[in-house]
């Protein structure tokens, strides 16, 4: 937002033109002899002024007389503002939050972490990166359930995205109903694009409806669907408490046939992609961003304030006060 400044009659500017000539004709064609008086509680102030009359007061008067011409010139104060439409994606990002998701085998920095936590750190970035978009969430397990609704509001996204965590519902991995629910959000035929990015670490084993009927249901309306399968296929590191609370690790085997999400990807005119690591993972997000983008509409737009009022009446107390000077301490008489 930029500040603004103009004249709405600048043309009433020229009358500043005017004052030298009146100065100039006051000064060399308009002398008058006088002598100074006060009254008597004024003599010692007004003969110590005495000197400074020469200048205060005509100063006073111009520049009170200029200020009026700037008043009737308009002065206004404005604001340059803009505002970004959105542009016109929809994104709806499936989560899987099943059991498996809490294994260890990836790293933030150098300190080991879980699925779940890097996937909510790296769609946080992937949000803060399109602030203009629309963004929903959709946890699943078992069963899918909503974290956020599409909303342009990414602080209260984000915030949601926060309380992701395991164990909300059923252990398991509906990959169909999720992606149902997905392309429920995203029914909105005026929308340019509307995009689902699917992002688990199992096969489909839970759910009553079938992840590649559910895909080519979301395609026939034309969604685009983007699938990333996480995590290392084998043996990975499961953190497990024992009964006096202390944490260890088992080695679970986590196996993840890709096939599913390939061909989900292939009906919904997407991409696939294979994530185990947080810089893979993040590489995913940051190619999806690209391959989603639409030009922003910015308009731009200015209010003014009307500052006349302020103008009119500094000008009017500068004016009167050389006036008052000159009828009171440096009053002349002929």
């Amino acid at each position: 937002m930029n500040s603004d400044f103009r004249f709405e009659q600048p043309w009433y500017l020229l009358l500043l033109l005017v004052l030298p000539t009146v100065w100039f004709y006051r000064r060399h064609f308009h002398r008058q002899a006088g002598v100074s008086f006060a009254p008597v509680r004024h003599l010692e102030l007004a003969a110590a002024l005495r000197s400074p009359q020469l200048w205060i007061q005509p100063a006073l008067m111009a520049l009170g007389c200029s200020v009026l011409i700037l008043a009737l010139a308009r002065p206004q104060a404005g604001e340059e503002s803009s505002s970004v439409h959105a542009s016109g994606i929809d994104i709806m990002l499936l989560l899987d939050v099943s059991r498996s998701m809490l294994s260890e085998d990836f790293q933030i920095g150098s300190e080991r972490a879980s699925r779940i936590d890097v996937v909510k750190q790296v769609t946080e970035r992937f949000i803060q990166g399109r602030p203009s978009d629309r963004i929903g969430i959709i946890a699943f397990a078992g069963r899918p359930y909503m974290v956020s609704p599409l909303t342009l509001d990414h602080d209260w996204l984000l915030a949601n995205l926060k309380r992701i965590q395991i164990g909300l519902t059923e252990d398991g991995t509906a990959i169909g109903s999720a992606l149902v629910a997905g392309a429920n959000r995203l029914r909105d035929p005026n929308v340019k694009s509307r995009v689902i990015v699917l992002l688990t670490d199992g096969d489909n084993n839970a759910g009553k409806v079938p992840p590649l009927t559910a895909a080519e249901a979301a395609a026939a309306i034309g969604i685009k669907i983007y699938t990333i399968g996480t995590g290392t296929n084998g043996l990975v590191p499961f953190p497990t408490t024992d009964q006096f609370g202390n944490k260890f690790y088992t080695q679970e085997y986590m196996p993840f046939q890709e096939d599913a999400c390939r061909q989900i990807a292939r009906i919904g005119s997407g991409k696939f992609y294979r994530a185990t690591d947080t810089r893979g993972l993040s590489d995913i997000f940051s190619d999806i961003d690209r391959l989603e983008k639409h030009e922003i509409a910015v308009q731009e737009y200015r209010t003014y304030r009307d500052l006349f009022a302020w103008f009119a009446g500094l000008g009017v107390i500068l004016v009167a006060g050389g006036s008052a000077c000159g009828e009171t301490i440096w009053r002349q008489i002929p």
